[in-house]
């Protein structure tokens, strides 16, 4: 009877899974219909539909929409730029002074921006003068020995033309955008506000109260805060961690003795660079500066020598700001980057543009070359993502800042800290063309005009003592490969201390040793 029953069982056919019989389905329906209800099908639990969700999410993001797929390179060739590597001559004097001059002639051009660049910043002040940089900028302005604050402004308008000036860590730069015509003039100008400023002590007094306004404007600037801190942080117990505007205390008992001090000081002819762009002729422009410029001091002391004695250490650190009044919060998480002059630093500069940038009302994200961007666009886990790369006399910062909702930071966390660390890893040929090709194209589209021209001319001399041709500048980055992310990769991310600095409602982002511990991934 045994026997029977186990032969009748091994006669039944087999039905692999997810192939059904019709006497198979018949037979079932049978038995469901008289079934009791505890036999039915078990209801959907919310855990089930969320695995659902990601399952479907991550199959978008390694299956995309085929229709977008149509007007896509998955494969990028390295773009040929040879039509645009017949850029101007950039010509340099240096007088016996040390002061240098640059141009980019640009004869077709009807405008012109002439400009000093000088290697004195926030970063060359002591505790106590720390915004007297920033001061001055603002009261060079404010009138000399032969003109009025009125006069200033009249030839400047009467010119038609455009008068500024910016402080940053490690330069300050004075310049004007005017016809060709009055490119002496301006000259001029600029030469007598930088020789022959008078500091009158009431426009002093009234400028406190107009820098304390613009450090309130600040603080409502969210990211410009979340550097400073990130800085602050990073850079600790050394000058470039000060903040450029300095703290209030200072800007209330800054003097006309430190603006005169801080002057002479670090407005030296070897530390200055006279840049223009556009209808500019250099020999010209060479005469003008020697006839217009005889008061710089000589001191040879340079920048570099200055940063060598109080150098920038990085340190990892954090540092959180909980404000729960914030609808958004924000972070930046950053490794200790290389120098301006680090052989490292264009490497590093496609490992940027590999990660990207991405701002939630731009549109687009998920099918844009980084893998960072896709899957925060895809997973909604971010209002915008922009990866930066800040570099300095002796040392850089290389990270994401980042900003999101409360309940995301988490997830946004995770995909930053595991795209970084990729990149020690897992480095494809396509992506880093396709970085390569982006980076040359921004930068190309970045000196657009007779301003950024001039900009990019003094920042460079002030910087490299040279400015690097387009086509030397192309072709390190086109040196740049898989192999090169790696090496760079390892040596600036694997298992290296991170700063952060975060802001708003922030309780759920990780912590310190989180970070950390993502710098390399476990494999074996």
């Amino acid at each position: 009877m045994v026997i029977r029953k186990l032969f009748a069982l091994s006669r039944r056919r087999f039905v692999p899974s997810g192939r059904r019989s019709a006497s198979t389905d018949a037979a079932d329906a049978l038995s469901i219909k008289g079934a009791a209800p505890s036999l039915a099908k078990p209801p959907v639990m919310p855990y089930d539909r969320l695995v659902q969700a990601v399952r479907s999410k991550i199959k978008k993001l390694d299956d995309p929409d085929p229709r977008f797929l149509r007007h896509a390179s998955p494969q990028p060739a390295l773009a040929d730029h040879t039509a645009i590597l017949t850029a101007p001559e950039t010509r340099v004097t240096t007088l016996p002074n040390g002061l240098r001059v640059a141009t980019e002639s640009t004869l077709a051009s009807r405008t012109a921006t002439v400009g000093v660049w000088i290697d004195a910043g926030s970063r060359f002040e002591t505790d106590e003068t720390n915004g007297t940089a920033h001061f001055l900028e603002h009261m060079i302005f404010k009138g000399t020995e032969s003109r009025t604050v009125r006069q200033l402004e009249e030839e400047i308008e009467n010119m038609g033309g455009h008068l500024n000036a910016y402080t940053s860590r490690e330069q300050t730069t004075y310049y004007a955008k005017v016809l060709d015509k009055d490119v002496p003039k301006a000259l001029e100008i600029l030469a007598d506000i930088l020789q022959n400023s008078s500091f009158d002590g009431k426009r002093i007094e009234r400028e406190r109260d107009v820098i304390l306004r613009e450090m309130e404007e600040v603080e409502n600037q969210t990211q410009e805060v979340i550097f400073d801190h990130l800085h602050a942080t990073a850079f600790q117990y050394t000058p470039l961690g000060r903040t450029i505007l300095g703290p209030a205390q200072n800007i209330k008992t800054i003097t006309k003795e430190h603006l005169k001090n801080y002057i002479s000081t670090h407005y030296t002819a070897p530390r200055m660079v006279i840049s223009a762009a556009g209808a500019v002729k250099h020999d010209n422009l060479v005469e003008l500066v020697k006839n217009l410029f005889p008061k710089l001091s000589n001191d040879p002391t340079t920048a570099s020598q200055l940063a060598a004695r109080e150098p920038a250490v990085f340190t990892g650190s954090e540092v959180r700001i909980i404000d729960d009044d914030i609808p958004l919060a924000q972070f930046a998480v950053a490794f200790s980057g290389a120098s301006w002059t680090d052989p490292d630093s264009i490497a590093l500069m496609v490992m940027q543009s590999m990660l990207g940038s991405w701002d939630k009302n731009s549109g687009g994200g998920k099918h844009m070359g980084s893998e960072l961007i896709q899957r925060v666009a895809i997973n909604e886990i971010a209002e915008s993502v922009m990866a930066f790369n800040t570099n300095y006399k002796d040392t850089g910062l290389f990270g994401v800042y980042a900003v999101a909702k409360p309940d995301c930071l988490d997830d946004l966390a995770y995909a930053i800290m595991h795209e970084i660390s990729k990149l020690s890893y897992k480095v494809s040929e396509d992506d880093v063309t396709r970085a390569r090709n982006q980076l040359k194209s921004s930068l190309q589209l970045h000196i657009d005009g007779s301003s950024p021209i001039a900009e990019d001319i003094g920042r460079q001399i002030l910087t490299y003592g040279r400015r690097i041709p387009v086509a030397e500048l192309f072709a390190r980055i086109d040196a740049v490969d898989a192999s090169t992310v790696k090496r760079v990769a390892n040596r600036f991310i694997f298992d290296q201390d991170v700063a952060l600095a975060a802001m708003g409602p922030i309780q759920t982002l990780p912590d310190y040793n989180w970070f950390r511990r993502r710098t390399y991934l476990l494999r074996y």
